[in-house]
């Protein structure tokens, strides 16, 4: 007897998902090196910030680094960080808080143990089964921020889960996240490309939200990743964003992009001091505009094939980079986000293999906010509709292995055992009958019928049955409407900003 595995569950029309919620991690987080190497980590970051520095190409970052005591060079560009100054700075940073969504069943905590995740985002291409990889348009924009506000696994958006690359680039921001804003309840982000189109997302959130404006000061509502253009590089635009979020009291991810014998030391040791010293950059700059504002420590290190020089994720030096980041996240008492990444060029067991060394990285490492979570392919290049629903099954089995296992009285199974005896079985156990429809985890993608029955089914694989089960889900979605009060304010403000010209490209 195979209880709850008939056809009938594995029937497309009869997708099941766990309930939405956030989950917590509540196993002790995995340590890759050992307190004194971590310090030696820490100690060459602050050195390579004293002696060598970074280049901040803004003047107005540097003003702001001025003022507070960081010292700069003759050119006005390169600033090198006292050690003192940066852990002073840094220690200002908020250890967690609250990202806000549209209402509070979307409000999620950021920080301690908890665990977001999120989208993939950024890509500029996308796929699926049925068309292959195409340009970045508008219309997979909107699907692919349906599939993540019905998809449980999904608790906020990391980013354009694909590049509306159709969307003409001035006023390109000001469509895709009003788009957001109406298709999702959960947290929204918005790229820091510079202060005007900065303040115009956080304004549409802002709006999405219903809230005015002291409100959104106390309650960070939208997040953005500024990358450091390693090595030691942050760039004007990015900065300048950034500048508008911590005053604006919004959070921050500080991700260096070190890729290790590319834009960093071809050492996991070296490229994590890189990245070690660049993040403390960024999360001390944050400070200096606005102490208290929160704040993410990004880590993003992985490894380039040196055969090719094509970016690798999903690795081994990954996955160490990643869990040696939780160690030095928590000595700085930060959040921290990494990725479910993978270098695979389409959803396949490449794909899975390289995803779930990510995953577990993100694990045991003790994250708190996955991007990329949901439909990465190609190094980040390409979003997949069938990864997106691969990379569902997965999060939602990783969250199921977070809830805990409790050992008590009922679970202990004396009196199933007794009821059974030697040389029977449990199928018609009361304990059994009782637990079998909620006590294990019920796939959403994982076919566990037979050969034979899967066979005369079809023979269909994991991603053919992903490709049914993403098309499922937008035939199934409802947008959730905002107030006509809201809907006419948000676009009013578009169209207001779209009539001025949006922002120029910078």
């Amino acid at each position: 007897m195979r209880r709850g595995r008939s056809k009938s569950v594995r029937e497309v029309t009869s997708f099941q998902q766990a309930p939405y919620g956030q989950k917590k991690n509540p196993f002790q987080p995995m340590s890759i090196f050992s307190e004194d190497e971590i310090e030696a980590i820490h100690q060459a970051s602050l050195k390579v910030l004293c002696d060598t520095g970074m280049d901040i190409q803004s003047p107005r970052a540097v003003e702001i680094l001025k003022r507070e005591g960081a010292m700069i060079g003759s050119d006005g560009r390169r600033v090198r960080f006292d050690p003192d100054f940066v852990m002073e700075k840094i220690s200002t940073t908020p250890n967690e808080f609250t990202l806000h969504g549209r209402h509070k069943g979307r409000h999620v905590h950021v920080g301690g143990q908890s665990v977001i995740n999120t989208m993939v985002a950024s890509a500029p291409n996308v796929s699926d089964l049925d068309r292959g990889r195409i340009l970045g348009n508008f219309e997979d924009y909107s699907n692919l921020i349906k599939l993540g506000e019905i998809l449980n696994t999904v608790h906020a958006l990391g980013g354009y889960p694909v590049e509306p690359c159709d969307l003409d680039v001035s006023e390109r921001h000001l469509h895709a996240v009003s788009a957001a804003a109406r298709l999702s309840t959960k947290p929204l982000f918005g790229y820091a490309i510079g202060s005007e189109r900065m303040l115009d997302a956080i304004e549409i959130v802002r709006i999405g939200r219903g809230i005015d404006r002291e409100t959104l000061l106390k309650e960070p509502s939208i997040t953005t990743v500024v990358n450091a253009n390693s090595p030691l590089v942050y760039d004007k635009a990015l900065l300048e964003g950034a500048i508008e979020m911590a005053e604006h009291n919004q959070p921050v991810i500080y991700t260096p992009f070190t890729l290790a014998g590319a834009m960093a030391p071809i050492t996991v040791a070296g490229a994590l001091v890189q990245q070690n010293a660049e993040s403390l950059a960024g999360l001390a700059f944050h400070q200096c505009v606005n102490p208290g504002a929160p704040a993410i420590y990004g880590s993003f290190t992985s490894n380039v094939d040196m055969k090719s020089g094509s970016p690798a994720f999903g690795t081994p030096e990954y996955t160490q980079a990643t869990i040696a980041s939780g160690q030095l996240a928590r000595k700085y008492k930060i959040p921290l986000r990494a990725s479910n990444a993978n270098a695979s060029n389409a959803p396949d067991e490449q794909s899975v293999y390289e995803s779930q060394m990510s995953l577990w990285a993100c694990m045991l490492g003790q994250v708190n906010f996955i991007l990329h979570g949901h439909g990465w392919i190609e190094g980040g290049l390409c979003a997949s509709y069938e990864k997106v629903i691969l990379d569902a099954e997965m999060n939602q089995m990783m969250e199921a292995f977070l809830m805990p296992s409790p050992v008590n009285n009922d679970t202990l199974g004396v009196e199933a055992i007794a009821e059974v005896g030697p040389a029977s079985h449990f199928f018609a156990a009361q304990q059994t009958l009782d637990r079998y429809e909620t006590e294990h985890y019920n796939p959403m993608l994982s076919d566990w019928r037979n050969f034979e029955s899967w066979r005369d089914a079809g023979s269909e694989t994991a991603s053919q049955r992903a490709n049914k089960i993403w098309k499922q889900l937008l035939d199934d979605y409802k947008e959730p409407k905002l107030a006509p009060e809201v809907e006419e304010e948000l676009s009013g403000f578009v169209d207001r900003r779209v009539s001025e010209g949006g922002a120029a490209p910078l």
